[in-house]
């Protein structure tokens, strides 16, 4: 198993955990995001100066936005790690598409049953349009044939 060389690359240098915040930055980050967003609603409910409610929403929106910034950072920390180790934690574990181009064997693609033979469908002869009754035919019953009699308990029978 064979690791890259190089760490991965950020905007031309090197990832560098130790340049960007870490987890206490961030978990401070979320904790005043959470107060704040609690908080902000709360003095328009009291019914605080307009101009302290929308202090305060302004530092919520930029808040929001550090600690995005930093849930990307994150995240970009985490995926080099995954990429530099590129096996994973639990040894029960199959082997990963990386390990298996390290060996140079592709896997086995798995086995596919045989379909089952079709048989073909049996013609079938177009129907007679004479012969074929009008598709109305049972809602009008001024439609129906001359030889048929109606039924017993047809009111129109006489």
């Amino acid at each position: 198993m064979s690791a890259p060389a190089q760490p991965p690359v950020y905007k031309g240098e090197p990832l560098d955990s130790e340049r960007g915040p870490g987890l206490g930055c961030f978990w401070i980050q979320i904790g005043l995001l959470t107060f704040f967003l609690i908080f902000t609603p709360l003095t328009v409910m009291w019914g605080w100066d307009p101009f302290i409610s929308g202090a305060l929403l302004i530092f919520t929106l930029i808040l929001l936005l550090f600690s995005g910034q930093t849930i990307i950072f994150l995240l970009r920390l985490v995926a080099a790690d995954r990429r530099t180790r590129r096996a994973p934690l639990d040894p029960r574990a199959t082997p990963t598409i990386g390990q298996l181009e390290d060996q140079g064997t592709e896997p086995a693609p798995e086995p596919v049953a045989a379909p089952e033979p079709v048989a073909a469908p049996e013609p079938v002869a177009a129907p007679d349009p004479v012969a074929a009754p009008h598709p109305n035919a049972e809602a009008d019953p001024a439609a129906a044939p001359p030889d048929t009699e109606p039924a017993p308990d047809d009111p129109d029978r006489g």
